[in-house]
């Protein structure tokens, strides 16, 4: 059975990526053949499930070609410890004994933040099983992964799945969940309040995994970004594990200290892309399962037709179908499912960098050479940084691009960008103006 099983995995070795052959072929074992089907050892049930659902036929087709007789893949949890596989496809959920309680340190932990209940496509595949190596400890060399995407496409989930797989397969490790926000604040206080050297202890000795988010937040903050580059050279050296994650990569954050900009692209660097068609209705499957709801398949197909832009607007929509359907007493069909995409949907194949400049010109009284000069004239400014910003939401130009179309580095239009985001969230003059700005674009009147 051994050399069967040898000659089937080479077969397959050459058929599928070769990280995906290592993370999820490799690990399995040969167990015994007979009449009930051909039996493999899994090293958990994570393994089995990812194996049964993306490789199974596969494997099954490679085994009858070789053996030259047609015979049932089945999987099973070696080692005497492993968990058992739930009674019904309504509970895959594996029971995690830390679920409910926070880390060491640092926030809660979604529970449904899991790697059982992401839901893994071509979109994600290789964030996952980076992000599974890393929890697992299967390839000792990894101790870092930085997961890359905008917001909403699931690298928060991905970065607690870690979280919570370490924490169920070793509790007694020490794991820190923070974002960048929280790193700072927490080393102001120490300053001022003379504790400083006990925050270095913490971070430095007292923590066996960081899951740090939003690195991107540090731009320009001197002082923290030297303690967090210190820090992480001693997790390095110790061999700690480390998952970052932001919106833009180490080499597009402006003003970050290039010793930490060192750090933070040592380890693997993983892109997470909006999902594709069949991967968001599966998201939708999922979703409606875990909320015990009941959505008829016409509904699921055209949201996820309708609603492309990330996971979140998918959620969104999935929400308010059914709140809608609950309050009005009415059906969820297509025709409520219009109602409800048409008030969330952004007409984004009608928008584009040019629509958006001449939209916020004509709202401030400047022409596009004025915004795309050298000028630093307040209203010139003002105008050239909204329009920046409304091309990073509601386009899928890459910053790069955004900076050229108005004559500036990349760096440039990211400082931009935060400039607003830092006003929007101060609830400044600027908020109303870009609320009502947005509001145009997404009712099309622009």
């Amino acid at each position: 059975m051994k050399t069967l099983w040898n000659e089937v995995k080479t077969s397959i070795k050459s058929r599928i990526p070769g990280h995906s052959f290592r993370m999820w072929i490799e690990p399995l074992q040969p167990a015994r053949c007979d009449e009930n089907g051909f039996f493999l050892f899994s090293p958990n049930f994570f393994s089995k499930k990812r194996v049964l659902e993306n490789y199974g036929a596969l494997i099954e087709s490679e085994i009858k070609r070789v053996s030259g007789r047609v015979c049932k893949l089945c999987i099973e949890i070696s080692g005497k410890n492993a968990p058992s596989q739930p009674k019904s496809d309504d509970n895959l959920q594996l029971p995690l004994p830390n679920i409910n309680v926070r880390p060491h340190n640092g926030r809660f932990l979604k529970s449904d933040f899991t790697f059982d209940q992401f839901v893994v496509g071509s979109n994600n595949d290789f964030a996952y099983s980076a992000s599974l190596s890393l929890a697992s400890r299967k390839n000792a060399s990894q101790n870092a992964l930085f997961l890359l995407s905008k917001t909403g496409m699931g690298k928060s989930h991905l970065t607690q799945a870690v979280g919570h797989y370490i924490l169920s397969e070793h509790p007694s490790d020490r794991v820190y969940y923070i974002t960048a926000e929280d790193f700072s604040n927490e080393m102001v206080y120490a300053y001022q309040h003379g504790s400083i050297n006990a925050f270095k202890k913490k971070y430095r000795n007292q923590c066996d995994v960081m899951l740090l988010e939003d690195v991107h937040y540090l731009r320009g903050k001197e002082r923290t970004q030297v303690e967090l580059a210190l820090t992480l050279d001693t997790l390095f050296e110790t061999g700690k594990k480390i998952i970052f994650s932001s919106c833009y990569l180490p080499a597009d954050i402006p003003k970050l200290d290039n010793k930490l900009r060192s750090r933070l692209s040592c380890g693997l660097i993983s892109n997470i892309d909006p999902p594709d068609f069949k991967t968001r209705v599966r998201i939708l499957h999922k979703k409606a399962t875990l909320n015990g709801c009941k959505i008829p398949e016409p509904v699921i197909h055209y949201l996820s037709s309708e609603l492309t832009e990330d996971v979140r607007q998918l959620e969104s929509g999935l929400i308010s179908v059914t709140a809608k359907s609950l309050l009005l007493g009415e059906p969820i069909d297509l025709k409520l499912a219009e109602s409800v995409v048409k008030n969330i949907v952004r007409q984004q194949k009608n928008i584009t960098i040019d629509v958006i400049k001449k939209m916020v010109c004509k709202h401030y009284s400047v022409s596009i050479s004025d915004i795309v000069s050298g000028s630093r004239k307040q209203p010139f400014v003002r105008a050239r940084q909204i329009a920046i910003y409304l091309s990073r939401r509601y386009t899928d130009t890459s910053l790069q691009e955004i900076g050229r179309s108005f004559n500036r580095y990349h760096a440039t239009a990211l400082y931009s960008i935060s400039v607003v985001e830092r006003e929007l969230k101060e609830n400044g003059p600027m908020q109303k103006q870009v609320e009502f700005l947005c509001q145009k674009i997404e009712a099309g009147k622009f």
